[in-house]
């Protein structure tokens, strides 16, 4: 049997006391789209960092069509044919789309290109429509990259590797913000690559996405490589288990909603300028009802974060109003809240920045929920460390002690004590931003089914998410928000309250997420009721 184009032999890396890859195996073929999987930790990034020449491996072999090779950094990893594509961009913001795409590339001599960069400008662009037109690509090469999509500047960043002569493409998430038009798109020009004998490695979390675009999927748990798989004999559910190793449910049930009454939020008119004058939030109207989820959607920048940030009392708006049973919030800190006696929870988008202090314990990162509400000078450490047990035991946090520092637990057991923290002071309300980013699929579950829990108790929450198939099967309701505006407040298929309006699909909520309106939609059955 002839060998595969990329190979990876036994391959081990170590940092410290970790071992994120242990005599790993993994191999793609030109025209081949390869998929791989596994849990937070489970050494995908660490092992196509090795490929790409970010990180050198301590043990094991690379070989490129049958020969050896050593990879000391990018550039090596380029020179063999090698390109990554991270999902944090790359790109320089001032700079267009030729200028991102060439720069870097050696002129005449060895002379760095930026010294030629304007002169051979004619000969650039020739040479990226040349690969446009091969691949199915397409970008407007003179556009600043600050003016551009999430799916332009991705573009440009496949376009960058490509003109420097990559047959070897890794992705990493290269969906996390896409909408579903944008991902069909990407999906086109992969498949293009893969005609024309591209070899793709994708990791992503996806997992109808990855029985959509690959053809091999190969699996990791805990820094080792469990196999590979065709991806036409296998299912999500066998995916699943590989990477969790036990079996887990992919259901996400939509509890019914409580009956609804008087709102428990309710955001009128509510309007938000920057300091440069532009327009962030565009008089949003909604409400959030008792025992619902409200389901945000939007393109990331679309104002979500100011929202939740003006909600809370971090932040005050230019004009609007948001009440709580009727109580204004506006000019309330967050301190000013809670002494109300508002019962508001926030789970902020970055849990480490915003929501506990890395650098503490899970004891002392509980504590600073309540130190507002602590009489007198002096804490009471005995109660918070009672407290985080608790908590660690509820919501089953792996840790070996409430003393452990926040930074060294896992993605998904940060945010369950950020969760957890939250939840035990039996909030009303309850704001989370991208409460799963950036976890595994078996603590994403585990989110979902608390916030069902919070819900059945008559809990309204508002959930901004990325993940569209999510937001279908968890929310009630969905606003979709672009630049500012509320574009629509829309039902998923199957929810309670959907009867008689028609349900949207996952590409008409792209399509509203890019600010169109969506053709053949009852906009009177969407409007806030």
């Amino acid at each position: 049997m002839p060998q595969a184009y990329v190979v990876m032999k036994h391959i081990s890396k170590r940092f410290g006391t970790v071992q994120a890859n242990d005599d790993v195996e993994m191999s793609v073929d030109q025209g081949e789209i390869l998929a791989i999987l596994g849990e937070n930790g489970s050494g995908k990034s660490t092992l196509v960092n090795m490929l790409s020449g970010i990180y050198i491996p301590d043990a094991g072999s690379i070989l490129i069509n049958g020969e050896r090779r050593f990879f000391r950094s990018p550039q090596d990893a380029i020179a063999a044919g090698i390109g990554m594509v991270h999902q944090h961009f790359k790109l320089i913001p001032v700079m267009n789309a030729w200028e991102n795409i060439s720069l870097g590339e050696k002129g005449r001599r060895g002379q760095p290109r930026l010294r030629t960069l304007f002169l051979q400008k004619k000969g650039i662009i020739e040479k990226i429509r040349g690969l446009e037109e091969r691949f199915g690509l397409h970008t407007q090469h003179t556009k600043k990259i600050y003016d551009m999509s999430v799916s332009e500047k991705q573009t440009v960043e496949i376009l960058k590797v490509l003109y420097r002569g990559a047959s070897v493409l890794i992705l990493d998430e290269p969906t996390a913000v896409l909408t579903p038009q944008e991902t069909t798109r990407l999906f086109a020009m992969l498949r293009a690559m893969k005609d024309d004998g591209c070899a793709i490695i994708i990791i992503t979390h996806k997992l109808q996405e990855v029985m959509e675009i690959s053809d091999r999927v190969t699996v990791l748990r805990k820094g080792k490589s469990l196999g590979t798989v065709y991806t036409k004999g296998s299912s999500p559910r066998e995916l699943t288990e590989l990477m969790v190793g036990a079996r887990i449910s992919l259901e996400i049930r939509r509890e019914k909603p409580a009956a609804r009454e008087r709102p428990l939020l309710e955001v009128r008119s509510l309007s938000l300028k920057d300091p440069e004058g532009v327009q962030i939030l565009d008089a949003m109207d909604f409400d959030v009802f008792p025992g619902e989820i409200l389901g945000v959607a939007g393109i990331a920048g679309s104002g979500q974060k100011e929202l939740c940030e003006i909600i809370t009392g971090l932040r005050r708006p230019d004009g609007g109003s948001v009440r709580f049973l009727g109580e204004n919030l506006l000019g309330l800190s967050p301190r000013g809240i809670k002494q109300k006696g508002i019962r508001l929870s926030f789970i902020p988008e970055d849990r480490l920045g915003m929501g506990l202090a890395a650098g503490m314990s899970i004891t002392d990162n509980i504590l600073l929920g309540s130190y507002d509400h602590t009489p007198g000078p002096l804490i009471d450490r005995l109660k918070g460390r009672a407290e985080a047990e608790t908590i660690v035991e509820r919501y089953a946090i792996s840790t070996p002690s409430v003393q452990h520092i926040v930074k060294n637990l896992s993605g998904g057991n940060i945010q369950k004590v950020l969760l957890g923290r939250e939840l035990e002071r039996q909030p009303r309300l309850l704001i989370t931003a991208y409460p799963v980013r950036g976890l595994d699929i078996g603590a994403s579950y585990s989110i979902y089914g608390m916030l069902n829990v919070q819900k059945k108790r008559g809990v309204g929450i508002l959930f901004i998410g990325e993940d569209l198939d999510v937001l279908q099967e968890l929310s009630d309701r969905i606003m979709v928000m672009h630049r500012g505006r509320v574009m629509d407040m829309v039902y998923p298929p199957g929810a309670a309250g959907a009867e008689g309006k028609s349900p949207v699909s996952k590409e008409d909520l792209g399509l509203l997420m890019l600010g169109h309106t969506v053709e053949g939609y009852d906009a009177a059955h969407s409007q806030q009721e």
